[in-house]
């Protein structure tokens, strides 16, 4: 039955690419809204106040040969919004205020960028406490505080400190950080470094709800840095796909962020009439262009409706924000998603500040969940509520952790809008192990879970270990002495009493000595599978070698039957909403128009099974005329 959804979705996802290649040909990929070039405040939300942390320290010059905190500033300097408060810190042995906190305006950006040339004079050491403390402490703001930290490394002091590293790191974690947090500040973090302590990057941003990620490339790391400027300012963005983006008549200014390799020429914008925008042209005065070494911003007023493009080659991460009396919003977004945990979602369109009730034919918005290779992880259709204005949801829970982007999307005929959010999906909880291997320690990661309402346990080769709670969120678990030559995975599993209901923990499992020359069984560490297996060589009979195979094979189906139905689902998810437009743009009834994907599914589906017992007729007749051969 499975392989026949798959091959009906296949089917339909065939018959609907070229009308839809028609169709949607200047539908897009993703982008944000700004004001004369700029973010824009999001009228529901504290007006910001953001600061920015950077690292000075000397391993920054081999961790950021490309000086991408350069780049950073630029994009900084760009899209902040006019009329918020921002500074800029520089830190490494010392920690510099090279920008002070104040209303951003013209003469604050020219500051900002005449910056960037101390960005590359490199310091001793790296003091990230006092760093995050200076800024964090500083007065002037009356918004929401939001500090953005892009570091390399992790926390070295000199030797004539009073403090030790170690202090350091847990002053600033365990102290410092809930402090500011219960003050609501948010703290964001980057790393530029696998080397840098990625545990307290991810510590720092989620006990403050912000987010962290690390980004070892250019890409990445711009990137990661827009995502955390479009967090603390949402915005509505039009899909950009196959460098094409559709305005309708809604639309007051557009703004075109697009990413290119260092120093190639400017893309050239062309409009619905045929017109082309290039920098350098005599343009209206405003339009406005600003070119950086890796990227450009465009922002054009009262564009023309209908179908733009780009022409150049620009980056996946490009994007277009419009400005529009008719807005999409969203219930609050949360930084991190949880593994096992479904995800409420709502979303309604406001016009000129009021719920719209006038709403565009055929509207749907539905809310999906990609990974960093663009890869959807879940996918869910809001509903209309009991008055019909407000959309609402529940997008099933992530399967992998890391960084991901949450995507909503209203699209009805002629009208189409985005809210794109970056989130860190997160285990509910983290196992860790100590440095000697003889201690497991889980961290309770979701916030409802705690030592009073879970109960959890772990069994290493078929036998059941202790855990002992320490405190209201954390256990540990000592490990009995293993050959460090094999490496076994250490299973667990949990179960949790939330909002009356009891609920099965996802958890990974976490192997041990996961060096070591002989592996058994089917570890599982996020999504990675481990199969098991003998060494030549070694004495292991083959009667272990045969179990320990087909363990790993049933595992290793079980992982593929998952992946299939979870692929399925995604599949015919992701494809109905673009079979339904399509019946809409061939003039179908909306009513109809929401239906005939599952008549055509029906009707597939009847051809297929009819197909196949037509196969199975024929073979038993070639069965019943053949001839035994004579001897």
């Amino acid at each position: 039955m499975r392989v026949l959804l798959v091959a009906i979705v296949w089917c339909l996802a065939w018959m609907s690419i070229p009308l839809m290649a028609q169709s949607e040909s200047g539908s897009a990929a993703s982008i944000l809204t700004r004001d004369a070039g700029s973010l824009t405040v999001d009228d529901d939300r504290p007006v910001p106040d953001v600061r920015v942390i950077f690292d000075v320290s000397g391993s920054m010059r081999d961790n950021d040969p490309e000086q991408l905190s350069v780049s950073a500033l630029e994009l900084l300097v760009a899209l902040l919004p006019s009329g918020i408060h921002g500074g800029i810190w520089r830190f490494g042995e010392r920690v510099d205020k090279a920008q002070a906190v104040a209303p951003i305006d013209r003469d604050w950006r020219a500051q900002a960028q005449a910056l960037a040339p101390s960005l590359v004079d490199y310091q001793q050491f790296t003091d990230i406490e006092a760093a995050v403390r200076a800024a964090a402490e500083e007065d002037g703001g009356q918004g929401q505080r939001h500090l953005i930290l892009l570091t390399d490394g992790m926390i070295d002091l000199p030797a004539d400190d009073q403090r030790s590293d170690d202090a350091s790191r847990r002053v600033l974690l365990d102290e410092l950080a809930p402090r500011l947090a219960e003050q609501g500040t948010v703290i964001h973090a980057i790393a530029f470094s696998p080397e840098a302590d990625l545990a307290m990057v991810q510590r720092l941003a989620q006990s403050s709800d912000g987010l962290a990620t690390l980004a070892e490339t250019p890409d990445v790391l711009l990137s990661s840095f827009l995502n955390i400027l479009e967090r603390i300012f949402p915005s509505d963005q039009v899909p950009l796909e196959d460098d094409r983006f559709v305005i309708d008549s809604d639309v007051e200014s557009f703004s075109a962020l697009l990413f290119h390799e260092p120093d190639e020429s400017s893309p050239t914008l062309v409009g619905p009439d045929g017109q082309r925008y290039r920098r350098g042209d005599d343009l209206p005065d405003d339009i406005r262009w600003q070119s950086e070494s890796r990227f450009d911003l465009i922002t054009i007023p009262s564009p023309e409706e209908g179908e733009w493009h780009v022409e150049g080659d620009v980056g996946s991460d490009s994007r277009i924000s419009v400005a529009s009396s008719l807005v999409l919003r969203t219930s609050p977004l949360p930084p991190t998603l949880y593994l096992g945990f479904d995800l409420p979602v709502s979303a309604w369109l406001e016009e000129d500040g009021e719920r719209a009730s006038d709403l565009p034919e055929g509207l749907e918005i539905k809310a999906e969940l990609f990974d960093m290779e663009d890869e959807i992880q879940s996918v869910s259709r809001l509903e209309h509520d009991e008055d019909g204005r407000r959309f609402v949801g529940m997008l099933p829970a992530p399967e992998r952790t890391g960084n991901a982007r949450l995507v909503i999307t209203a699209d009805a005929e002629g009208f189409q809008r985005q809210r794109v959010q970056a989130v860190n999906v997160l285990p509910p909880i983290s196992a860790r192990i100590d440095e000697q291997g003889k201690r497991v320690e889980l961290i309770a990661e979701h916030p409802g879970i705690a030592r009073d309402n879970t109960e959890l346990r772990a069994q290493l080769q078929g036998e059941s270990l202790d855990i002992e709670a320490v405190d209201e969120r954390r256990w540990v678990m000592e490990l009995p002495e293993l050959d460090a030559d094999v490496s076994v995975p250490l299973l667990f599993n949990g179960t949790v009493q939330l909002e009356g209901e009891s609920r099965e923990l996802t958890l990974p499992d976490l192997v041990l000595n996961p060096d070591g020359r002989i592996g058994l069984g089917g570890a599982r560490i996020g999504n990675d599978i481990i199969e098991g297996q003998a060494l030549a060589g070694e004495e292991s009979g083959e009667s272990t070698a045969t179990t320990s195979n087909d363990d790993t094979a049933r595992h290793w189906l079980d992982e593929l039957t998952t992946d299939l139905n979870d692929g399925v689902e995604s599949m015919w998810l992701s494809t109905v909403p673009r079979i339904e437009r399509l019946g809409r743009q061939i003039g179908l009834e909306p009513r109809l128009a929401r239906w005939w994907p599952w008549l055509l599914l029906g009707v597939l589906a009847l051809l297929v099974m009819g197909g196949l017992a037509w196969r199975r007729v024929s073979v038993r007749r070639r069965a019943a005329t053949r001839e035994e051969p004579h001897v």
